[in-house]
């Protein structure tokens, strides 16, 4: 891994891969023949994009049963207590509607509304990604959304990985279709004859299902495009260089593009980490994969403080860091910019990804500076509330008045004084 100091060029921002013309104008072509002829079209790039020609979009039970039988019990309470602690950790998160009554009669208050409907996209192919059912459920469930809809694409069987289905079970998904790519994204917008609209499109997917997303946003609500994977590790000399290459390669083995930094304040621990991460690739399963990563976008920072430290890791903003110090909760208090804070030694990243509660949809891309996680708020609307008496409008109709006069707009004003015209 490249050793740099900190006047080195410092960032986890990559280059939003908005995809060509070509693949733009592709996506756009499938939104509108979606839009157009419905279940027909989502048949038609089934068959052309994943090989497969489907009888019915929509899973049955009877394949929901089938994939209960492929994965072992004791995977199964894996993913059920996995689920039990994404969900306990969401439901701390919940927030209630409020009130408030001034002396005067003034109610006002903030009313919390589920949404009514959400889609969640589940990448498939050769992968399978159970966490991603969850991560991306349990939330709205927690919010209150009464249905939820969840897409995947088929694979060569016209089959669901059986995880997936499985997870889907587990979280409560009662509507699942085998279908996949930006034809999947324009039936959750659009609503199809098999496939109603929803009002939000959540999870991720490839570049196609990006623009895809992108493109019907504001017809309906979506969650984020996400970029890349990353992680940064903040270490002293307290921390094992074995085990911190270990987690720089858990996120390098994602995707070429993804990035894996350290910050350090130790020379002698920043050589001993690049030493054994080209140790650690050599019996990688996902070597070409990881080692591009940590060749393209890897790297070491040695700072002399740990000052400096927090303040280059806020500099990155990144998705996940791990705080590997001699005291992490002190670190942890002068973070302002990270997705996800894992503290300790203990507390590896795929803690997080897969098991702990918190969700791993997160900022990449340096946008942890002004977003969050994936959160229950994300599937719950606010509506404001106001109740004036007729005191508290006498008390205050001519300011309101005024400040509608100041901006020009006489209706505005007469709206409120007509109310105490005496005749």
């Amino acid at each position: 891994m490249k050793i740099l100091q900190v006047d080195d060029t410092m960032s986890m921002k990559r280059s939003v891969d908005n995809g060509t013309g070509e693949q733009r104008n592709s996506v756009i072509d499938i939104l509108q023949k979606v839009k157009d002829s419905g279940d027909q079209a989502l048949h038609h790039f089934t068959l052309r994009f994943d090989g497969v020609r489907l009888e019915n979009l929509r899973v049955t039970e009877a394949e929901i049963e089938e994939a209960f039988t492929k994965i072992d019990s004791e995977m199964i309470e894996i993913i059920e207590e996995a689920a039990n602690h994404i969900d306990d950790f969401h439901r701390m998160q919940k927030r209630e509607s409020w009130f408030k009554t001034l002396d005067n009669g003034t109610l006002l208050g903030q009313k919390m509304t589920p949404l009514d409907s959400v889609g969640v996209y589940v990448p498939g192919g050769t992968a399978a990604y159970p966490s991603s059912v969850l991560m991306n459920v349990l939330p709205a469930k927690v919010a209150g959304v009464k249905r939820i809809v969840m897409v995947s694409p088929p694979n060569k069987e016209g089959k669901i990985p059986a995880g997936v289905l499985v997870a889907a079970k587990v979280a409560g998904v009662e509507e699942i279709f085998k279908v996949g790519g930006a034809q999947a994204i324009a039936a959750m917008a659009y609503g199809t004859e098999s496939i109603k609209a929803v009002d939000k499109i959540v999870g991720p997917g490839n570049i196609y299902v990006a623009l895809a997303k992108r493109e019907v946003f504001g017809d309906v609500d979506i969650d984020m495009i996400a970029g890349p994977s990353e992680i940064v590790v903040l270490a002293d000399e307290s921390a094992s260089p074995v085990e911190v290459a270990a987690d720089l390669l858990s996120q390098a083995e994602h995707d070429e593009n993804a990035s894996a930094v350290v910050v350090t304040t130790s020379e002698g621990l920043a050589g001993e980490i690049s030493s054994e991460v080209d140790r650690q690739l050599a019996d990688l399963p996902r070597r070409d994969i990881a080692q591009k990563s940590i060749e393209q976008f890897g790297a070491i920072y040695v700072v002399k403080e740990l000052v400096d430290a927090i303040e280059v890791v806020n500099q990155l903003a990144p998705e996940h860091l791990e705080v590997l110090t001699a005291d992490p909760m002190v670190v942890m208090a002068k973070i302002r910019h990270a997705g996800a804070i894992f503290l300790g030694r203990y507390s590896s990243e795929p803690v997080g990804d897969y098991f702990a509660g918190p969700n791993h949809v997160l900022p990449t891309n340096g946008t942890a500076r002004f977003s969050s996680p994936l959160n229950v708020d994300d599937f719950m609307k606010k509506s404001s509330i106001i109740s004036y008496s007729e005191e508290a409008l006498e008390q205050n109709y001519k300011k309101i008045a005024a400040l509608a006069r100041l901006e020009g707009l006489e209706a505005h004003a007469r709206a409120v004084e007509v109310r105490f015209k005496k005749d």
